[in-house]
């Protein structure tokens, strides 16, 4: 782990897989020059420019930055190896993306300086995770696209890798889909938002108007800008609950008749999509869409929170269950994603849902994100499946940081900084074998009680920092009093960004 000195020198989060202290600094001046070898790689070409120098540099001449695309460099595709000396930096990797995290290190400690001097070292990185994510709700809140990428601007520059688009709630459909035009001619709008907690005294509403959505186009932006920015978009369509906005949209895709509108309070609806032929035509057509807009190999289906009331009462839902020999109507979900599953990888695409996904038994394929504690990832993982950890104790963005009345309205339950930096994503009940299935972990951000883009920078930052770093640190590398001398640094660069966050 990184000593005092040390964390006072290299204020860098998350800290790197190993670091070398090194005498002297290297100073930025007029004459600093960026080289890129090799100089056709018009990405490595895009990544020098954010350093902000001329690039017409020698990779030979002192006062030179190196940016360096290097078969020999150590394996793993967003591992990196950076040398900086009072003469030279040479920042050496296999691949863009390697190549893209060290120039977020250096972004970190010049900063740190001021901008003009980085501290001598040797550095050799790599993440700890391959999935370092980090979740964004628009369906309670609908945000704009700029904001989108500012979220995204924060997450690249603390080496987190995947945003998960969560797209359509109860309380709004946010995603352009040509073949159904309701969804958000209707669905992406509610006509009121419930004012207060929903859970706590008499409800009281707004009376306003509250919705939007994403374009194709927009959706395809927000893609493209991640994906320069070394980020996966997976985006995530809920079944068959939290599907009311598409309900009250399609409502022959329900057990019960209808009407239905768009939810304008909060928790769970009774309302499902029925298990017919017309549902999962309807779901495939969203899904071919939605795959030709997001490359990424994930799409989550949700499969969250889903009480079977309407299933029980339903011809169509019962008739499945005898024609498909199933037990019950947990078994009849598990019938449900395990179809969704064949459709997705038939189109060579990979399903991961909630841990709810388990009740009944878990599709063939399916990874699972395990948010309520860890006995859930703890099972899909001794089953062989892949798993991303984020139980909502310590890695739930929506919680209170502090005692509630000292706070902004939130949902409830209580995360602070610390709880989020001391998890561990790899539970101790996994055998090492077992652990190979935890592939990553990542902090959710659910905005019901999170109206503007400032409210969420406040909610998310910094514990998304903290899971920036045990995401990517090794875990023997964590400290939380070095984590501590580094954060103050790094609220700085937020400050600089015009970014929100906490004091902690």
């Amino acid at each position: 782990m990184p000593n005092a000195a040390d964390s006072a020198r290299y204020p860098l989060i998350p800290w790197p897989r190993t670091l070398e202290p090194r005498r002297g600094e290297f100073v930025l001046g007029p004459g600093t020059r960026a080289a890129i070898v090799p100089s056709v790689d018009e990405a490595v070409l895009a990544l020098a420019a954010t350093l902000g120098l001329p690039l017409d540099g020698d990779a030979r001449s002192a006062g030179t930055f190196t940016l360096t695309l290097d078969p020999r460099a150590p394996a793993g595709d967003e591992s990196y190896v950076l040398e900086i000396s009072s003469e030279r930096v040479d920042l050496r990797a296999r691949d863009v993306r390697g190549l893209f995290y060290g120039i977020q290190t250096i972004r970190q400690l010049r900063a740190a300086s001021g901008g003009g001097r980085i501290p001598a070292a040797r550095i050799e990185d790599s993440p700890r995770f391959r999935y370092r994510g980090l979740h964004l709700d628009v369906g309670r809140h609908f945000f704009p696209v700029e904001f989108i990428k500012k979220y995204i601007d924060v997450m690249s520059l603390f080496k987190l890798n995947t945003f998960h688009w969560h797209l359509t709630e109860d309380q709004g459909w946010r995603l352009e889909i040509k073949k159904y035009p309701k969804l958000t001619e209707v669905g992406a709008w509610r006509k009121e938002t419930i004012v207060g907690h929903a859970r706590k005294g008499p409800k009281g509403y707004d009376g306003k108007r509250h919705g939007g959505f994403y374009t194709q186009a927009e959706a395809r932006e927000v893609v493209a800008y991640a994906k320069a920015r070394a980020i996966i978009v997976i985006p995530e369509i809920e079944m068959p609950g939290h599907s009311l906005a598409a309900l009250a949209s399609y409502p022959e895709l329900a057990c019960t008749p209808g009407p239905f509108e768009v939810r304008t309070t909060w928790g769970i609806s009774e309302e499902m999509m029925c298990p017919s032929e017309r549902t999962f035509a309807f779901l495939e057509d969203v899904l071919r869409e939605v795959m030709d807009i997001f490359p990424s190999e994930y799409i989550h289906i949700g499969g969250d929170e889903t009480p079977k009331t309407r299933w029980r009462e339903s011809a169509v839902a019962q008739e499945v269950i005898k024609r498909e020999s199933l037990r019950d109507e947990d078994e009849l979900q598990s019938w449900f994603i395990r179809r969704i599953e064949a459709f997705l990888s038939a189109n060579r695409r990979r399903l991961v849902g909630w841990d709810e996904i388990l009740e009944g038994g878990l599709a063939p394929n399916a990874t699972v994100m395990s948010w309520r504690g860890t006995a859930g990832g703890i099972a899909a993982a001794k089953q062989g499946h892949d798993v991303v950890m984020c139980p909502q104790e310590d890695l739930y963005f929506d919680h209170y940081q502090a005692a509630e009345d000292t706070e902004p309205l939130g949902i409830g339950g209580m995360t602070p900084i610390e709880d989020t930096y001391r998890y561990e994503p790899v539970p101790v009940e996994l055998t090492p074998d077992e652990a190979e299935h935890v592939i990553g972990t990542q902090g959710c951000v659910w905005t019901e009680y999170m109206p503007t883009p400032g409210h969420v920078e406040y909610m998310a930052y910094p514990r998304a920092l903290a899971l920036a770093e045990l995401a990517w640190s090794p875990r023997e590398a964590r400290d939380l009093d070095s984590f501590r001398t580094r954060l103050r640094p790094a609220l700085a660069l937020l400050d600089q960004l015009a970014v929100g966050y906490r004091k902690p």
